[in-house]
């Protein structure tokens, strides 16, 4: 099969209708494209076959995690210029009814490309899915049994993973830079201490952190600011691990950490709620009974900080569709919305909201550097996890970094008050000066 690589990038430009930014490199070891350009690598038949049963991200995705698909040179240039072609393509129009499809495949050029295609896939059988990939969902979004199982998919790696990638602050959500040179810990310290100095927080007082991850918040809240801390998550693994920081820390008598649902709490009120990278997981038609929750849980002055990445507003909200590879493969059932959207819902709930901060660029540099540590340790994590999780941690967070980068995605910090009738919300005179 000579030259399968000048063929694929014919039949794919053609489908295209564009010239193909990178190189190919086919199975027979032909290539072709553009000199100097990054190399997609086909490493098998099955890759192509994969794309056939499921065009575009999807099938991209699957071939890339089953290691079928790969690239060579930068990755993050390859990704860039694969965007515009697959990920920022238009939607597809509705599919064409039989009878065109059946005067589609009388016309001669279509014949031709069929035969091409299956003279390329050999045996045209759609190969099973990557074991990575979650199961298609069954039954209503976001009860507290499905949003356990989907945050299992995402947290139960394994922590010895997690500590590769995130390094010693354990801590995943955007770093806060106060300087490109920080190194990853400095930045992260420097976010957790910005989300105490914005809530305010104080010796003594009741602080609950929703998502606690591995009990890095709850951890410098008490170390730094002597609050009572409780935090919750939905991931065993993170529990435990967070247990025995705070166990070695000498803090469980002012740190609790819970496998709970915000939705299970029943010993409210709290002075301070932190919401740190969780909001994405409870989707849009459960937004408004998170908000209402949150603020149930809060004593009058008391203050909520939602840290929560959000996407880009469309012209038609219902046009809205979940990232495949990002359902599949990293946050099943995580939903992003437009952060006016998340104001107006903690509006409707009776927050206050004070303050709203965008640290899209900080997001950006904080994947870079997780990528860099994964990098660094790819066998020892691929061994820890399975090579294909490691690809697939690989392929988000580089394509995310320049989801942040280019405006795609951002990530806010949204800090709202329940500021009782009479008006008296505790917040400085002065913005940005978080100590009242």
């Amino acid at each position: 099969m000579a030259d399968a690589a000048g063929r694929l990038t014919k039949l794919a430009e053609e489908v295209l209708g564009a010239r193909l930014p990178v190189r190919i490199r086919a199975w027979d070891r032909s290539e072709a494209g553009p000199p100097g350009a990054p190399v997609l690598v086909f490493r098998n038949r099955r890759a192509l076959r994969r794309l056939l049963f499921k065009p575009g991200e999807l099938g991209l995705a699957r071939g890339w995690v089953a290691g079928d698909l790969d690239i060579e040179g930068d990755l993050y240039e390859a990704l860039d210029l694969l965007a515009g072609m697959i990920w920022e393509r238009p939607e597809p129009a509705a599919p064409p009814r039989r009878a065109a499809v059946l005067r589609s495949l009388a016309r001669p050029e279509i014949r031709a490309a069929a035969r091409e295609i299956l003279s390329l896939v050999g045996l045209p059988l759609p190969p099973a899915p990557p074991a990575e990939e979650a199961r298609p969902r069954r039954g209503p979004l976001h009860t507290l049994r499905s949003d356990r199982r989907a945050i299992s998919h995402h947290y139960d790696v394994g922590n010895d993973f997690y500590e590769l990638v995130l390094g010693p602050s354990m801590v995943y959500s955007c770093a806060y830079w106060e300087s490109p040179q920080a190194t990853l810990e400095e930045a992260q310290h420097d976010k957790l201490d910005l989300i105490c100095r914005k809530l305010g927080l104080k010796e003594g007082q009741r602080l609950l952190d929703v998502g606690c991850g591995w009990g890095s918040m709850v951890l410098h809240a008490a170390r730094t600011y002597g609050v009572r801390a409780v935090g919750i998550t939905l991931s065993e693994e993170q529990a435990a691990y967070a247990r025995k920081r705070v166990a070695d820390a000498g803090l469980t008598d002012r740190i609790e950490i819970r496998v709970q649902d915000y939705r299970e709490i029943r010993d409210d009120p709290f002075d301070a709620v932190s919401s740190i990278g969780m909001a994405e997981h409870v989707g849009r038609d459960r937004y408004a009974e998170y908000a209402s929750a949150l603020y149930a849980l809060l004593r009058p002055g008391g203050r909520l900080l939602n840290h929560q990445i959000a996407r880009r507003p469309l012209a038609d909200e219902e046009t809205y569709r979940v990232d495949e590879f990002i359902d599949r493969y990293v946050f099943p059932d995580g939903e992003l919305s437009p952060v006016g959207r998340t104001t107006g819902a903690l509006e409707d709930a009776g927050f206050e909201v004070r303050d709203v901060e965008a640290l899209r660029e900080h997001y950006a540099l904080t994947l870079r550097q997780w990528v860099a540590n994964l990098e660094r340790h790819w066998d020892r994590a691929a061994r820890l996890a399975s090579p294909g999780r490691a690809r697939v941690w690989r392929l988000y967070m580089a394509a995310s970094a320049l989801s942040f980068e280019r405006n795609r995605i951002g990530v806010n910090q949204v800090l709202a008050v329940r500021t009782p009738q009479a008006g008296e919300s505790g917040m400085p005179l002065r913005a940005r000066d978080w100590r009242a």
